[in-house]
């Protein structure tokens, strides 16, 4: 059979449908698995973005976004709630980074303003670079600073520049990141002021 001509590609057919079928079989159970490693990772997240929340291991992180965190699918945010009362919103951020997409959260206090705090769960901007927005060094510089109304609500701007009170400095050799990073927080915060406005407005 081996000298018929149909041999190989009979052979390579069923080589080919076992591999894939393993393929398959272990992509389904991983699934599962980064799913969840994922939720994970946006839950800490979540939780980072408001730095007085206090946590020992990932158990209680995850305890903490359920118990007082909700999705308001109106204004696209999380409430964070304690003692039956309103903390913040955690606004998700996304867009396209200078390399690849960017994914964080931002604290914002239940002013509506104040900036409690800035986290990343995704990005993989030019390590010692662009990667460096994952440092606390630069997300530091967002606890505090007020979010302005109109289009720009916050700022990233060179290091030699004054800040104004929406203002932080860029990462110094990353400003294609920075400038970025800028449009992507502002479109989503933005999005989620109108939508926050809007609700509020409404009968």
């Amino acid at each position: 059979m081996r000298d018929k001509p149909y041999f190989a590609v009979i052979y390579m057919f069923i080589l080919t449908a076992f591999f894939s079928a393993l393929l398959i079989g272990f992509s389904r159970m991983t699934r599962q698995r980064v799913q969840m490693n994922e939720q994970l990772n946006f839950e800490w997240a979540v939780v980072q973005a408001f730095p007085k929340i206090q946590y020992q291991n990932n158990q209680q992180i995850h305890q903490i976004f359920t118990k007082q965190f909700a999705k308001d699918e109106q204004i696209g945010a999380y409430l964070y709630q304690k003692d039956g009362r309103l903390q913040g919103y955690a606004v998700p951020f996304s867009g396209k980074g200078f390399w690849d997409k960017i994914e964080g959260v931002i604290g914002i206090a239940a002013d509506k303003k104040t900036i409690t705090g800035v986290s990343f769960y995704e990005q993989k901007e030019t390590p010692g670079l662009g990667a460096r927005i994952d440092e606390d060094e630069f997300r530091r510089q967002f606890i505090g600073k007020t979010i302005e109304d109109g289009p720009k609500p916050i700022g990233i701007v060179p290091s030699a520049q004054t800040l104004a009170e929406n203002q932080v400095h860029a990462v110094t050799g990353a400003t294609q990141t920075s400038i970025r990073l800028e449009a992507l927080m502002n479109q989503d915060i933005r999005a989620w002021l109108d939508a926050v406005e809007k609700k509020e407005v409404a009968p």
